[in-house]
C-alpha cells in the first residue's frame, strides 16, 4: 500500500528529530480540505458512471486505480522538494482520482440497508471528529510517548496490510471474508488510523519543513481518506450480518 509505505518513511525520518517544520501543519490544512473536497467531487462522477452507464465503470475504475497509484509517488517526489507550482495541479488531479475509485464502496454503502447516505455522513463526521481529537492530544506529546506510539502504529500497519493482501489473494480464489472477520478487520482498521491520525501530528513537524506543506497535506489525506474507507466498510459488514 502506498499509505503505510509513505507513514513508515516519515516515522524513520521524524526519529529523534526536533521540529523542523512548525508551521507545516497549519500551512497544510487548506490544502488537505481542497483534496477531501475534490475527492467529493470525483465520488460523486463515480456514482453518476456507476448509474447511467454501469457496463464501463469497472474498466475507468481500474485506469483510475494504476493512475492514482503512478501519480501518488509522482507528487509525493514533487511536493517533498517543496516544488509546489507542480505538485498542487497534480494533487488535485490526484484526489479526484481517488474519489473516482472510491466511489465503488460508496456506491455499496448507499444500496446497503441501514447504511444509506446517513451510513456515508456518519463516516465523514467521525472523520471530523477524529481530526479534532487527534490535533488536541497529538500536539501535546511528549517525545517519548510520541516516539512509542509512532512505533506502536508502525507495527500494526504492517500487521493490516499484511492481512489485506492475504484477503484480497484469497477473494481471487473465490474464498470471501466471513461476516464477522470483517467487522473485525474493519474495525481494526478505524482504530488504527485513528492512532495514525493522532501520529501525524507528531510525527509532520519533525518530517518536512514548513514549505513542504503539500507533503504534509498528502500524508494528512491518506490517512483521512483510510478512516473515512474503514468507518465505511465497518458499518457495512455490520449492517450485512446474517
Amino acid at each position: 500500500m502506498a499509505t503505510s509505505s509513505n507513514f513508515r518513511g516519515a516515522i524513520k525520518n521524524a526519529q529523534n528529530k526536533a521540529l523542523v517544520g512548525p508551521n507545516v501543519i497549519p500551512n497544510a490544512l487548506p490544502y488537505l480540505g481542497g483534496g477531501l473536497v475534490l475527492t467529493a467531487v470525483g465520488t460523486y462522477g463515480g456514482l453518476g458512471v456507476i448509474r447511467s452507464n454501469p457496463g464501463i465503470f469497472m474498466t475507468t475504475f481500474f485506469v483510475a486505480l494504476v493512475a492514482e497509484l503512478v501519480l501518488f509517488f509522482v507528487v509525493r517526489g514533487i511536493a517533498e522538494k517543496a516544488n509546489n507550482s507542480t505538485a498542487l495541479p497534480l494533487l488535485a488531479v490526484y484526489s479526484l482520482l481517488s474519489g473516482y475509485t472510491l466511489s465503488g464502496l460508496v456506491y455499496v454503502a448507499l444500496g446497503t440497508d441501514g447504511v444509506g447516505i446517513n451510513g456515508v455522513a456518519i463516516a465523514a463526521l467521525g472523520c471530523g471528529v477524529t481530526f479534532i481529537a487527534a490535533r488536541n492530544i497529538g500536539s501535546n506529546l511528549s517525545e517519548e510517548d510520541g516516539l512509542a506510539l509512532t512505533k506502536t502504529v508502525s507495527m500494526a500497519m504492517i500487521g493490516l496490510v499484511v492481512v489485506l493482501v492475504g484477503q484480497l489473494i484469497f477473494s481471487l480464489f473465490g474464498v470471501y471474508t466471513p461476516s464477522w472477520l470483517e467487522v473485525g478487520i474493519s474495525g481494526f482498521g478505524v482504530f488504527l488510523f485513528a492512532g495514525v491520525s493522532v501520529v501525524d501530528f507528531y510525527i509532520l513537524p519533525r518530517t518536512y519543513k514548513d514549505d513542504q506543506y503539500l507533503s504534509a497535506a498528502l500524508s494528512m489525506y491518506l490517512t483521512y481518506i483510510n478512516l473515512f474507507i474503514f468507518i465505511l466498510r465497518l458499518l457495512i459488514a455490520i449492517n450485512s450480518r446474517d
